[in-house]
């Protein structure tokens, strides 16, 4: 058969060029160079005579120079290579590896990729906010997560929760009346046993309220009251706080609700505040207990402490009445009377005042209040004093001040003085001359 120059010559270049496992690249580079300048000449005069019987163009390159070409070229960059091995690998490491992450990335859908999956995250609590409004007036926006607050304290004073039972539970106030007197007496009951409790224990209360009821001639009633004398009512009171004082504000309360009042309580909160001794905390929960009269919070230093603790009043309040008008401010109306019992029952079982009880409390273990005591550590005695007129009360622990009972000693009470709560202050801090 016969062939071609051009293919001769063709088929000895590529036998030439034949890898061979033998053979190392500068033997195969050597062969190469020893071919091309030997028939170099006989090469290109063989492709120009078959480009003129083939009828190709002058200019278009042989396919010998094409192979030539490729060859030199890979065997150079072979040679490059074997030169600059560690830089070339690293080259070729990386570019395999963002072909291979090109190639193989898995497609998402367009909605997937537009929206990166998040995970939920818990809303942080804010405390409550003050708002001034252009007319100068102050509302407070309401702390954020309060009603699990809320509910949580109302499950604790359910039966068989941690603040349940309290003393308040069974001797507060609301429970001191006789239930086989007439409305109007259980209603000057209510009263009088307010009057009774400021700055003293429930159990001391619960027990002088129950002493009047069993010695005053006819029962605990606004007549018995207006015929004792002022000393016996003292001795039969002589164990609550500050009884010298009280006797007298029970006997002026007396004379005025029979003189203008038709003898019974009033039913509004600026009858009972005119009332001596009564306050905004004792005429509030008054108008709650004897009238059902819900129109204003009953704060006392339970619900005052607890509160601030919370941050549920913007800043730290001064006093239960600041702390009063800031929670009628944001709270439901429906929650403002059992708000007081609800409160002072788990400050006197879980949230005392000296040594909170933090293990036990269900806010500290969701990790709501923001006041949680953790870690404790040593158990120390807290002690707190009260100067009165030069003597000084001891407080041991878990003993709040308003339950406090002093026995070392009475004060007068100056003209600047209205309501019992203010007994025992420095007549400075309450602008009395």
């Amino acid at each position: 058969m016969r062939t071609s120059k051009v293919s001769r010559d063709t088929t000895r270049l590529i036998a030439a060029l034949a890898t061979s496992p033998r053979k190392t690249r500068s033997s195969q580079i050597r062969e190469l160079r020893r071919f091309t300048h030997d028939g170099a000449a006989a090469g290109a005069s063989a492709i120009t005579q078959e480009e003129e019987v083939n009828g190709t163009q002058e200019d278009e390159p042989s396919t010998l120079d094409r192979v030539v070409n490729s060859r030199e070229s890979s065997i150079s960059s072979s040679s490059t290579r074997k030169r600059k091995r560690v830089t070339d690998t690293l080259t070729t490491s990386s570019i395999t590896h963002a072909s291979q992450t090109t190639t193989k990335q898995p497609s998402t859908p367009l909605s997937e990729s537009a929206t990166p999956a998040t995970s939920p995250t818990k809303a942080r609590r804010q405390p409550a906010k003050r708002i001034k409004a252009p007319d100068g007036a102050i509302t407070v926006q309401p702390p954020t997560g309060w009603e699990e607050t809320y509910n949580l304290v109302k499950a604790m004073r359910q039966p068989g929760g941690a603040a349940y039972p309290a003393v308040v539970d069974t001797q507060g106030c609301a429970h001191l009346h006789n239930a086989d007197s007439s409305p109007k007496d259980q209603r000057f009951q209510t009263l009088i046993s307010l009057m009774l409790s400021s700055q003293t224990k429930d159990t001391v209360t619960a027990a002088a309220v129950a002493r009047l009821t069993n010695e005053l001639p006819g029962g605990l009633n606004l007549e018995a009251i207006l015929d004792v004398e002022p000393e016996r009512l003292d001795e039969m009171i002589g164990k609550v706080g500050f009884h010298n004082t009280k006797t007298k504000y029970i006997k002026q309360t007396s004379v005025i609700l029979r003189d203008k009042w038709g003898g019974d309580i009033p039913d509004t909160a600026e009858g009972l505040m005119s009332l001596p001794g009564v306050g905004p905390k004792m005429a509030y929960l008054c108008l709650s207990v004897a009238w059902g009269k819900h129109e204003g919070i009953g704060v006392d230093v339970h619900v005052h402490r607890i509160t601030n603790l919370w941050n549920w009043h913007g800043k730290k309040t001064k006093n239960p009445e600041e702390t009063r008008k800031c929670l009628e401010s944001w709270l439901p109306k429906d929650k403002w009377h059992e708000i007081n019992g609800l409160l002072v029952g788990f400050g006197q079982t879980v949230c005392l005042p000296a040594r909170r009880r933090c293990e036990n409390c269900l806010l500290a273990e969701k990790r709501i209040c923001p006041a949680r005591v953790v870690n404790r550590g040593v158990k120390r005695e807290a002690k707190l004093e009260v100067k009165v007129e030069g003597d000084e009360v001891e407080a041991k622990e878990g003993l709040d001040v308003e339950e406090m009972e002093v026995t070392a000693g009475e004060v007068d009470i100056g003209e600047g003085l209205h309501d019992i709560e203010d007994i025992g202050k420095r007549k400075q801090r309450l602008g009395a001359k």
